[in-house]
């Protein structure tokens, strides 16, 4: 893998000698206060404005901040007219835009489409603070007050909308947000080494066309001069097409296709000889670019959308992967590819700048819930190399763990300890997009560069994955033993399949590290959506339950496992779904709020759900063929199941159970899912009802003997993982 340059070793620009502001200006006056008669950059983001490096304007202000630029602020603009966007006044390099830490749409909006009812990244929870699509509509809205500023998208929004994508609200495929936003560049990924070297190359006077063949960034752009164009047949061919047209032929004028004589092969417009073909793969990979098929190709061919989007994952690891080059129309989107992993001494830097860790004074004493969550809790890994299908993280913060020293996080519990009002001891969360995957990685570098599985740990543990725990072990154990410090909490997800791999990691986080309840995410028990998300089986699960229970009851504590599950899930039936609520009722689970997939932009489920098809396999007409729960009523059906216990879904699973030929699942055995009668007054809910919020008071301890069915209240809401 090529090295990059420390984001820590450019020559300071010279506003610099402005020196720190105590906040990133939001106003004028604010800025006048520091001297500044103009900003170098403005960030515009969807979310309050928190100093905390949590937040992603937060983290991409300081470090722009610490390069010498005078970075200002546009939090949750008035998007209805250009004038909001003109508080700060034209910036001298660039508007940054970006959605916040949650893709606009997932923030606004749930499962089944309803709006939801608050914003956890606004002051007191405000809903309507932000419009959908936020990152078209802000950019469109700075392209109207200045014409002539370059515009950067980013974060989470703009990072999985960067090519041809499904789009599950208004179901259909959409294109490349980088087209329907106007903007100048994309950066995907977390943006900090991407956002470090356009600032200083816009400040060194190269204009943003020039900026084309950045790691992690998208331009509107053809492949560049030198480069070898493959196409994405060639890598993996998704098999006969109908009708018996050429699928990749770019030519629009172009009406009947030659047959390709078996000697040559396909690249977009033009045929190259295999030998010639070979040989420019036997080259150097960074000079080779793969075509994937057009947009109007994938709106039209779900089969072609499943093509793509397997081939866009294969090429997501930034040792081996190549350029990618998608047509919209009469322009094509060039892909470079992912950027360069952070180094530890690179990820400290990031994590030690002057945060103040706190809202913008200007929210005065509204309650932000988001930073409410997350003050107390630091990062101290980015990436997952576990590549759920239905998960974003893998797509945006790569497979590749990227890490903290045990220095660095023991210097941010000080600085928390010591500085953040309401401290009251209590670390809230040492952990990442995963709990336990802190300094594991592959065994070579060579391998872990050439590698393009999708997945470490699936279907097994791959055998050059180190998964020594005993780093993460000392960093507890440092962390608990401060002075002030009364207790460590583990609230990110842990990777149990991992963690059993390690059974004094399990003894560590049992007896130290849990409030009673430790949240893990089997997701299902059936292998047939087991299969489809990439997840372990429910073996992996008991085996974790049983060091678990084990290592608590030595602790002389009484803990217990809150599972997470998905429902309509692609891959899942109605008869998988019959068996996940058998099992929760044997295993005594209420789940009071459960999650139903959310196909979102890029998932490699997302493809599943729109295709039909399975593209962890090689995609054709005649690949295998995923069910997929389809419908409000179908999704509802599958949720009802996961709160079988609840009688106002009695009705609907009674009738589902005798159309599938289970009605001896009907009835008030111990055995029996739902019993024959209805309670007075239930039954009743309106079509499209809610199903009941999940409360705190769901969290008490349970009342009896956790084996006994019914007497463990098991929540299943999903934490909105902060993300840019």
């Amino acid at each position: 893998m090529e090295a990059a340059k420390n984001l820590f070793s450019y020559r300071k620009y010279w506003a610099h000698r402005f020196g720190t502001a105590p906040f990133l200006p939001t106003t004028r006056e604010e800025m006048e206060a520091l001297g500044w008669d103009a900003c170098d950059i403005i960030v515009v983001t969807g979310d309050a404005y928190v100093d905390h490096p949590s937040f992603g304007m937060a983290i991409i202000g300081r470090m722009l901040e610490t390069q010498g630029f005078r970075v200002g602020i546009i939090a949750q603009p008035d998007w209805r007219t250009p004038k909001d966007f003109c508080r700060l006044g034209v910036p001298k390099l660039f508007f940054g835009i970006t959605a916040g830490n949650m893709d606009s749409m997932v923030n606004r909006y749930t499962a089944d489409r309803r709006i939801r009812s608050d914003d956890a990244y606004t002051p007191e929870a405000a809903p309507g603070k932000r419009p959908d699509r936020s990152v078209i509509v802000y950019a469109q809205r700075v392209r109207e007050a200045f014409p002539e500023s370059p515009i950067v998208i980013g974060g989470i929004e703009a990072s999985l909308r960067r090519v041809a994508h499904y789009d599950y609200w208004s179901e259909k495929i959409r294109r490349s947000v980088l087209l329907d936003s106007k903007a100048d560049l994309l950066v995907y990924g977390n943006g900090e080494r991407q956002i470090v070297e356009i600032a200083h190359r816009l400040a060194a006077g190269e204009p943003i066309s020039r900026l084309s063949t950045l790691r992690g960034t998208a331009v509107v752009a053809s492949p560049p001069e030198g480069f070898i164009e493959i196409d994405s047949t060639s890598v993996d061919t998704p098999g006969p097409l109908n009708p018996p047209l050429d699928p990749y032929e770019m030519s629009p004028s172009t009406k009947t296709q030659e047959p390709v004589p078996a000697e040559t092969e396909s690249l977009g417009e033009t045929r190259v000889p295999l030998a010639i073909l070979k040989a420019g793969r036997r080259q150097s990979r960074a000079a080779t670019c793969l075509r994937l098929p057009a947009y109007e190709q994938v709106r039209d061919d779900p089969v072609l959308y499943a093509h793509a989007s397997r081939v866009l994952h294969l090429e997501a690891n930034p040792g081996n992967a190549r350029a990618l080059v998608q047509r919209h129309g009469d322009v094509d989107v060039w892909i470079n590819p992912p950027p360069i992993p952070l180094t530890t001494e690179e990820m400290d830097g990031i994590y030690e700048l002057p945060y103040q860790r706190l809202p913008h004074p200007s929210y005065g004493g509204a309650k932000i819930p988001a930073y409410e969550m997350i003050r107390f809790s630091i990062p101290i890994q980015r990436g997952c190399f576990g590549g759920c299908t239905f998960c974003s993280i893998t797509e945006h913060e790569g497979r590749i763990i990227q890490n903290r020293s045990e220095d660095s996080v023991i210097r941010e519990i000080e600085t928390i300890r010591d500085t953040v009002p309401g401290f009251t001891g209590i670390i809230s969360d040492l952990g990442g997009p995963t709990a336990n995957m802190y300094r594991i990685a592959c065994k070579s570098r060579e391998i872990e560069a050439a590698c393009r599985k999708p997945s470490c740990v699936y279907p097994g543990i791959c055998p050059n994955l180190d998964t020594d725990h005993n780093p993460l072990i000392r960093l507890y154990r440092r962390a608990r033993a401060l002075p002030g410090i009364k207790k460590v909490l583990i609230a990110s997800g842990v990777r149990y399949d991992l963690a059993i791999e390690s059974p004094e990691y399990v003894k560590e986080l049992a007896t130290h590290h849990v409030g009673g309840y430790l949240k893990i995410a089997p997701e299902h028990t059936e292998e047939g959506p087991l299969s489809k998300m990439m997840k372990p089986g429910v073996g992996t699960y008991y085996r974790f339950k049983q060091l678990f229970d084990r290592y608590s009851r030595e602790a002389g504590k009484e803990q217990y496992l809150i599972p997470y599950f998905i429902a309509a899930h692609p891959g899942t039936r109605d008869e998988d779904m019959v068996e996940l609520a058998l099992w929760l009722k044997k295993h005594g689970f209420r789940a009071d709020q459960v999650q139903a997939f959310l196909p979102s932009p890029m998932a490699t489920a997302t493809a599943m759900y729109h295709s039909g098809k399975n593209p962890l396999r090689k995609v054709s007409r005649t690949s295998e063929e995923v069910p997929i729960p389809k419908g409000l009523r179908i999704r509802r059906l599958h949720k009802a199941f996961l709160r079988y216990h609840d009688p106002d879904n009695w009705p609907m699973l009674r009738a589902a159970l005798q159309r599938m030929g289970r009605a001896d699942l009907i009835g008030n055995g111990a055995e029996q899912l739902v019993p024959a009668w209805q309670p007075k007054g239930t039954g009743q809910r309106p079509e499209g009802a809610r199903a009941a919020r999940f409360t705190t008071q769901h969290l008490g301890l349970p009342r009896a003997d956790q084996t006994k069915p019914g007497t463990r209240r098991a929540r299943t809401p999903r934490k909105r993982q902060p993300t840019r």
